[in-house]
C-alpha cells in the first residue's frame, strides 16, 4: 500500500518549508524530535484516558460506587477477573510456558532422559509465577481504575496538576509538544516517519507473511526453465527478511532475470538448505517499487517445486517505537500521582507538602544548576579515549545524576524528618488526624517525587547532550563507528540513526538511577527517624560505597583465594545492605549494548522489596519515638 495523495501533498509542503540547516544539526535534532513527539503523544493519551474515565463516571451509580466499601471491592474483584482473563487470551505464552519447556526438553533430549520431569516441573513453576504476576498486575490496575473513576478524584485533577511536581512536568510536556510540531519543518521525511508510527500496531498484529507456491520446471533437460512470477504484497521499506524453503533447486530473484541490476538479490535454494536474506540497517534496498507485488523464480530441478516463502516485516523507521514508550511512561506517572492522591489523601497531603518544601529549598536549585553546567561541560571535555568519548560522556552523566540525586535525597530526608522531629514540627503535624505511618510514608513519597523530578530534568538534558556528542566528535575528527559487523571500514559521519541509538541507550540507565535513588531514600528516611543530619550523611554514603564495592570483593578470585575473611564480610554486607551494583550499567555502556527490559523488571522488584523492608524499619523506629 503506497502513501495516500494527501500524505504526499503534506510531505511536499513540509519539504518546501523545511529549514535549511546543516546535516549535523538535522541529525542531532531528529532523535530529539522523536522524543518530543512522545511528549505530545503522552499529553494526548493522558487527556484521552482521563476523558474516558470521566465519561464512565458519568454513568449513574458508577461515579459514586467508590464511596461505599462493599460495592467498591465487588467492582475491583470483577474488573480484576476481566483483566486477568483478557491477559490470558491476549498473551497465550502465559499458559504455554510449561508445555513449551517440556516440548523443548523432549526435542533436545532422548525420551528416556532422567531430567525431562525436572524440565516439566520448571516449566510449571514458570507458568505459575507468570500467572501470579499477571494476577497481581490485574488487581493493581483494577484498583487504580475503580479508584480513579470516583467523581471526587476526577474533580481534583486540575488542582493536582497545578500544584506539586505535575505542574513542571506538564510545562515540560507542553514545551515538548510545541517542539514536536516545529520539528516537522526540520527533520527529513516527517510524513514517512509518522506513517511508520501509524504502522506499528498494524505490523505487530499481522506478524510474518507465509505463502506457498508451485514453480514448474523446464519441459525437458535441454530447455531453459521458464521464469515464474511469485505474487507477493509488502512495502519496499518494511521488508526486513525473506526466508525460502523448497524441495527442488530453485533460483529466486528480486528483479526479472533478463534485467541487469547492481542491487538485485539472487538466492539459490537447494532442498533441505533454506536460504535467508536480511536487509542491512543502512544498506541498499534491492526492490524498486514502493509496493512490491512480485518476485521471480526459476525451477532448476526435474519436478515441479514447492516453494515456501516467509516474509518478515518491520516499520521503515523502527526508532518511532520510542513515541508510544514515552507516551505510556507519561500516562503512568500522571495516573499514579492521581491514584496516590485519591487512594491515600492524608499520605498524599504530607507528600505534597514535602515535595513543595524541598523544591523550594536553595539546595535544590544549586544542585540543578551544578548538574546542568556539568552536563553541558561534559560535551567539550576531551576524554582521550580513542573515539570512545561518547561512552565516557554517558557514564559520567549517569554517575553525576546519581550522586546529585542521592545528595538531595539524603539532605531532604534529614531536613524533613530529623529536623522536624528535633524542631517539634512533627509533633504539630501528628496532632492533626495524621498517623505516624502516613507521616513517614508521606515523607518518603514526597522526597521520591521531588528527586524524581530532578532526575527527569537532568535526564532530558543528558539525552540532548548524548544525541549531540556524535555530531560534535565528527567535527573534531574523533567519531568512528563500524557501519556493519561484517565489514572492516568505519564511518566518520554520524547519521541521525546513530545519534538516536546513542541517546536511547541512556534511558535504561536513568530508570536504574531512579530506582537506586529510591532505595537510598528509604534507608535515609529510616536513619533520620533516630539520627541527625551529619550521622545520616555518613551512614548513607558508607552504604553507597559498600553497596557498589561489595560485589567486586565477593566475585574476585584473588580475594577469594588470599583473603577469605574479606569474602565472608562482603557476603554478610551484601545480605544486610543493598547491592547497589545491580543498578549500575557501566558494563553495558562500555560494551555498547542495550539493557534488556527483563533486567529493568527484576531491578524494579529488588527496589520494591528492599525499599519496603527499609520503610518497615523506619515505621518501627518511629513508632515509639518520643516527639515531645
Amino acid at each position: 500500500m503506497s502513501f495516500p495523495n494527501e500524505c504526499l501533498l503534506f510531505g511536499d509542503i513540509f519539504n518546501s518549508l523545511r529549514l535549511q540547516l546543516s546535516d549535523g544539526m538535522v541529525n542531532w535534532l531528529t532523535p530529539l524530535w522523536i522524543l518530543c513527539l512522545g511528549g505530545l503523544a503522552g499529553l494526548v493519551l493522558c487527556a484521552a484516558l482521563w476523558g474516558l474515565l470521566r465519561l464512565v463516571s458519568a454513568i449513574p451509580g458508577i461515579g459514586t460506587m467508590t464511596e461505599s466499601p462493599r460495592p467498591r471491592w465487588i467492582a475491583i474483584g470483577v474488573l480484576t477477573a476481566a483483566i486477568f482473563a483478557a491477559s490470558l487470551v491476549l498473551i497465550p505464552s502465559l499458559t504455554d510456558v510449561g508445555g513449551a519447556t517440556a516440548n523443548q526438553a523432549a526435542a533436545n533430549q532422548p525420551a528416556a532422559a532422567a531430567n525431562v520431569p525436572a524440565a516439566d516441573t520448571s516449566g510449571l513453576l514458570d507458568t505459575l509465577w507468570a500467572m501470579a504476576g499477571t494476577l497481581l498486575a490485574s488487581w493493581l490496575l483494577a484498583t487504580a481504575v475503580v479508584t480513579l473513576m470516583s467523581r471526587a478524584a476526577l474533580a481534583e485533577t486540575g488542582i493536582a496538576i497545578r500544584e506539586g511536581v505535575l505542574w513542571p512536568l506538564f510545562i515540560t510536556a507542553a514545551v515538548m509538544s510545541v517542539l514536536a510540531v516545529l520539528g516537522l519543518f526540520v527533520v527529513r521525511e516527517p510524513v514517512e516517519m509518522l506513517d511508520s508510527l501509524a504502522r506499528l500496531p498494524v505490523l505487530a498484529t499481522e506478524g510474518a507473511i507465509v505463502r506457498t507456491y508451485e514453480v514448474a520446471g523446464a519441459p525437458n533437460a535441454f530447455d531453459e526453465p521458464p521464469e515464474v512470477e511469485l505474487p507477493v504484497s509488502f512495502r519496499r521499506t518494511e521488508i526486513s527478511e525473506l526466508s525460502i524453503q523448497t524441495d527442488q533447486k530453485v533460483r529466486i530473484r528480486t528483479d526479472p532475470f533478463s534485467e541487469q541490476s547492481q542491487v538485485a538479490v539472487t538466492l539459490e535454494v537447494t532442498p533441505g538448505e533454506p536460504q535467508t536474506w536480511r536487509r542491512a540497517s543502512q544498506g541498499s534496498n534491492p526492490f524498486r517499487d514502493d509496493d512490491v507485488t512480485k518476485l521471480y523464480a526459476k525451477n532448476l530441478g526435474n519436478s515441479p517445486a514447492q516453494v515456501k516463502l516467509t516474509a518478515r516485516r518491520a516499520v521503515a523507521h523502527p526508532q518511532m517505537k520510542l513515541v508510544p514508550i514515552v507516551a505510556l511512561a507519561m500516562a503512568g506517572v500522571f495516573f499514579v500521582y492521581l491514584f496516590q492522591r485519591a487512594a491515600t489523601p492524608k499520605l498524599a497531603a504530607v507528600a505534597l507538602s514535602t515535595a513543595k518544601s524541598e523544591i523550594a529549598q536553595p539546595l535544590y536549585a544549586i544542585i540543578m544548576a551544578i548538574g546542568i553546567f556539568a552536563l553541558i561541560l561534559f560535551i567539550y571535555i576531551p576524554y582521550f579515549t580513542l573515539s570512545s568519548d561518547i561512552k565516557m560522556l554517558k557514564d559520567s552523566g549517569l554517575t553525576l545524576i546519581l550522586v546529585l540525586s542521592i545528595i538531595q535525597a539524603v539532605w531532604a530526608a534529614s531536613s524533613s524528618v530529623a529536623d522536624e522531629v528535633e524542631g517539634k514540627t512533627a509533633l504539630t503535624v501528628l496532632s492533626k488526624p495524621v498517623s505516624r505511618r502516613s507521616f513517614i510514608l508521606g515523607k518518603f513519597t514526597g522526597i521520591g517525587w521531588s528527586v524524581g523530578l530532578m532526575i527527569v530534568m537532568l535526564g532530558l538534558l543528558l539525552l540532548i547532550t548524548v544525541a549531540y556528542k556524535p555530531v560534535y566528535d565528527s567535527r573534531e575528527g574523533n567519531y568512528k563507528i563500524q557501519s556493519d559487523p561484517n565489514q572492516v571500514q568505519t564511518q566518520t559521519e554520524p547519521t541521525w540513526q546513530n545519534c538516536y541509538a546513542e541517546m536511547v541507550q541512556v534511558v535504561p540507565g536513568l530508570v536504574l538511577v531512579f530506582l537506586e535513588m529510591l532505595v537510598m531514600t528509604s534507608l535515609s528516611v529510616a536513619i533520620s527517624t533516630r539520627l541527625p543530619t551529619l550521622a545520616n550523611f555518613i551512614i548513607s554514603f558508607t552504604v553507597y560505597v559498600l553497596g557498589h564495592l561489595t560485589p567486586l570483593m565477593v566475585q574476585s578470585q584473588v580475594v577469594a583465594e588470599q583473603l577469605p575473611p574479606v569474602v565472608f564480610f562482603g557476603r554478610l554486607i551484601a545480605t544486610v545492605l543493598p547491592v547497589l551494583d545491580h543498578f549500575n550499567i557501566q558494563a553495558s555502556v562500555a560494551a555498547g549494548v542495550n539493557v534488556p527490559p527483563t533486567y529493568l523488571a527484576w531491578a524494579l522488584v529488588y527496589c520494591v522489596l528492599y525499599s519496603s523492608v527499609a520503610m518497615l524499619l523506619a515505621l518501627t523506629l518511629f513508632e515509639d519515638r518520643d516527639l515531645a
